[in-house]
């Protein structure tokens, strides 16, 4: 984070610091508003677009009395320029306006450097309504069975073990690659950090202790992290580049697009089994995923038109005759 001023660096450490905000999380508030801050820095005409490219704009003389320019027009202008000119979605433009929420929150709520908060009336566009792109019970099978019939790689074992318990536990990609040797207790429990460093606890199911415990049997005992679950060709922990680069190698070696399949949609695909097939409650469903809200999980109630419809015809009152006019 090069040239960042001083009062955005004291909102990133407050994030991360008091609020628990991930690493990540705090990486995207700091693109979001530098983004933000350089549309500002050209809406005041303190740049002219003709001597520097958008991307070259510095921020770093960002201070208070700058911020105390910009009102509620100001930011509804820089909305529509992310949205005419970036071509972001309504997704993104939701993420950049909660950052800019968050941001003058802390102006004005926790350090009152502000007298007015002017994103207090900023709202976020429409959500756009998706269904979550999964594999089917099929294709997770045939997943399953490429990594298995691959007897060349020495690290099917291991690979396997990871996609088990992303198909079954629906992890997240950094909460795998962070996983200890320490984080399974009892055998058949997880101990998982996921976002805003909130831990929570994953039952393993049976395929998934196998899956393990062979993985286990053959894991490098001159490992360079001696902590780390997974471990790459190199001896250290797997990130998340390599744990990516080796689903996509599997994904094509099945005959399924990259383009649409990633670590992200095994998520999709255990939450989507799990509802589908197990009759999860969705709160209970919401707990696996940790997601804060059950608004998050709710997405997975509307994937299987199928199992409603069979809810319907379920109800004891289904196969009740009508009259006819003339009886």
């Amino acid at each position: 984070m090069k040239e960042i001023p001083l009062i955005l660096e004291d909102f990133l450490n407050y994030m991360e610091s008091i609020k628990g905000s991930s690493p990540n999380t705090v990486k995207e508030y700091y693109f979001d508003l530098r983004t933000f801050f350089r549309y500002m820095k050209k809406r005041f005409r303190l740049v002219d677009d003709n001597d520097i490219e958008f991307e070259d704009i510095s921020i770093s003389d960002i201070d208070l009395n700058f911020i105390k320019r910009i009102g509620i027009q100001d930011l509804h202008a820089y909305i529509s320029f992310v949205d005419k000119t970036r071509y972001n979605g309504n997704r993104a433009k939701s993420r950049k306006v909660s950052s800019i929420r968050s941001f003058f929150n802390y102006l004005y709520l926790r350090v009152n450097l502000i007298d007015n908060n002017p994103a207090e009336g900023l709202e976020s566009p429409k959500s756009e309504s998706r269904h979550p792109s999964y594999l089917t019970l099929e294709e997770a099978e045939e997943f399953l069975n490429t990594v298995q019939k691959n007897k060349i790689d020495e690290y099917r074992i291991r690979d396997y073990a990871i996609i088990m318990l992303f198909l079954n536990c629906g992890l997240r990609l950094s909460e795998l690659s962070s996983m200890d040797l320490d984080s399974i207790k009892d055998k058949d429990t997880l101990s998982i950090i996921g976002k805003g460093n909130k831990e929570r606890t994953v039952f393993l199911n049976e395929a998934c202790i196998e899956a393990i415990n062979n993985y286990l049997s053959i894991r490098p005992i001159d490992a360079k992290d001696k902590k780390a679950m997974f471990i790459s060709k190199r001896k250290n922990r797997m990130s998340n580049r390599a744990i990516q680069h080796m689903i996509d190698r599997y994904l094509e070696k099945t005959g399924l697009d990259t383009s649409i399949y990633s670590t992200h949609k095994l998520r999709h695909t255990a939450a989507t089994l799990m509802y589908k097939y197990g009759n999860v409650d969705i709160r209970a469903l919401q707990g696996i995923l940790g997601h804060t809200s059950v608004s998050t999980t709710q997405i997975y109630t509307h994937i299987d038109d199928d199992r409603l419809r069979s809810a319907v015809k379920s109800n004891p009152l289904s196969n009740r005759k009508s009259k006819k006019a003339e009886d």
